[in-house]
């Protein structure tokens, strides 16, 4: 041990101790088809669990010389970890829940490569295709409960968001927990972070053991996001699109709080959804909430919805502000309706089969300056596309804000170009304006460089 540095062997958790010689390969391999690249980066993001640093650069950098090995043994695998972050040890001890953790990265960098993107067994040029891999990935992940209850609140809102904020969504995770219900968030710091400590104290209240906490990420943000201490149930999605829609899969309803682009780009995905004519009657429970000072915040999104998606759209969700004990009890009664429906209709309790999610929303949208600028943001679009293509362009900003490759891209070629209707790109940049003055775009100090430009 030197400094904030550490060399550890560790036994994984779990099923993963045992591996092939070809998996093994794959992990240990940095060339044309490993997985080596992919594993460290996203153990490193694990091992740092709550970090304040959402640059991916600056993480990897800070721990350039973090090398992960394999070791086969009778008794199983052994990971060795050279120059790996002293926090997540305790007397030279891994933490009990990293190393679950560092299992899960394991675990599902294996499956979804092997068992999932290779295996031919998926098609994901398809729509069902693409819900059958994350359907798999999930369950391979333990996820889904047997016996099923309709009790998993879904918790988006931003990393970079202020104190009042931060303690604001751990008093509605307090609600929430009391009332017996689990939480699912993308397991980063800030507003996904705050429900789940609240949560924790509710259910200890109500003596309820076994509570689930649980991160859905994907590798480019992971880095950026490390998860945080209390996500005792961790799936590492392979996009973007795939934990966007592993999220209304297992989730029974939905917490916004407040955030930038994005909770944004989580908000127009959703709606997208839910405005599809197919799914018209089915319940699915949307809240916006924040502490009063994000009133504004939460009015600015309303107003840009509404005239963008249009009024239907404003009907799918309530805003409640400075309420949590409000919010939870509006979330349970959703969640009587969306148990009785699906009750009355024969559906899963553990994942959302029913729901119809259109392909433009599935398909992985790699952000680059030719498909940024070939995005169409149209008003003659029907509103469940127009919301689609809305994602897509802060899907793109996301990506510029905290993924390594992206970033890399837009200090090489400069900022990306959004092009679309003019009343739209008005409104559009207006709201990104306020996100980038109320400081919501990164949490590391200083000014915001956009990685965008508005035409």
């Amino acid at each position: 041990m030197s400094g904030n540095f550490i060399d550890a062997e560790v036994w994984p958790e779990g099923s993963l101790d045992i591996l092939s010689q070809f998996e093994i390969d794959q992990l240990q391999s940095s060339g044309s088809g490993g997985l080596y690249p992919l594993l460290r980066r996203c153990m490193l993001a694990v091992l740092n669990s709550d970090s304040n640093v959402d640059d991916a650069r600056v993480l990897l950098d800070t721990f350039k010389d973090f090398e992960v090995g394999f070791i086969r043994q009778d008794r199983g695998l052994k990971v060795t970890l050279k120059n790996a972050p002293a926090e997540a040890f305790v007397d030279g001890r891994m933490i009990r829940g990293t190393r679950e953790l560092l299992s899960a990265v394991l675990r599902d960098i294996v499956f979804t490569r092997n068992e999932v993107m290779d295996s031919g067994r998926f098609d994901l040029d398809d729509s069902e295709g693409i819900t059958n891999a994350v359907f798999h990935i999930v369950r391979n992940a333990r996820l889904l409960k047997l016996p099923a209850r309709v009790n998993l609140v879904v918790c988006w809102g931003g990393h970079a968001i202020s104190r009042e904020e931060y303690d604001y969504s751990k008093k509605v995770g307090y609600e929430i927990g009391l009332r017996g219900l689990n939480v699912c968030t993308g397991c980063g710091p800030g507003a996904m972070k705050g429900p789940m400590k609240g949560a924790t104290i509710g259910h200890a209240k109500q003596r309820i053991r076994g509570g689930q906490y649980v991160g859905i990420t994907e590798p480019g943000i992971i880095a950026a996001e490390s998860p945080n201490p209390i996500v005792n149930a961790l799936v590492i999605m392979p996009d973007m699109e795939k934990r966007l829609e592993a999220f209304v899969r297992v989730g029974h309803g939905i917490v916004v709080f407040p955030g930038g682009v994005g909770t944004a780009e989580e908000i127009l995905y959703l709606l997208g959804v839910l405005l599809h004519p197919d799914n018209r009657d089915l319940p699915f429970p949307l809240i916006m909430t924040g502490p009063r000072s994000a009133e504004a915040y939460f009015r600015k999104i309303d107003e840009f919805v509404g005239a963008t998606l249009g009024p239907e759209a404003q009907k799918r969700y309530k805003i409640i502000v400075d309420d949590p004990r409000a919010v939870a009890q509006e979330v349970h009664r959703g969640l009587k309706d969306v148990h009785g429906f699906r009750s009355d209709h024969g559906d899963a309790y553990y994942f959302n089969w029913r729901l119809k999610i259109d392909e433009g929303f599935q398909r992985p949208f790699v952000a680059t300056h030719d498909s940024m600028r070939a995005l169409q943001i149209d008003e003659d679009l029907p509103p469940h596309e127009l919301a689609t293509s809305l994602r897509r362009a802060f899907s793109g900003i996301v990506s510029g804000n905290v993924r390594e490759d992206t970033a890399e891209l837009i200090d090489r070629e400069g900022p990306f170009e959004i092009h679309g209707s003019r009343r739209i790109m008005g409104l559009l940049d207006d709201m990104l304006a306020g996100f980038v003055a109320q400081h919501r775009m990164k949490i590391s100090s200083g000014d915001y460089n956009p990685c965008y430009v508005i035409k």
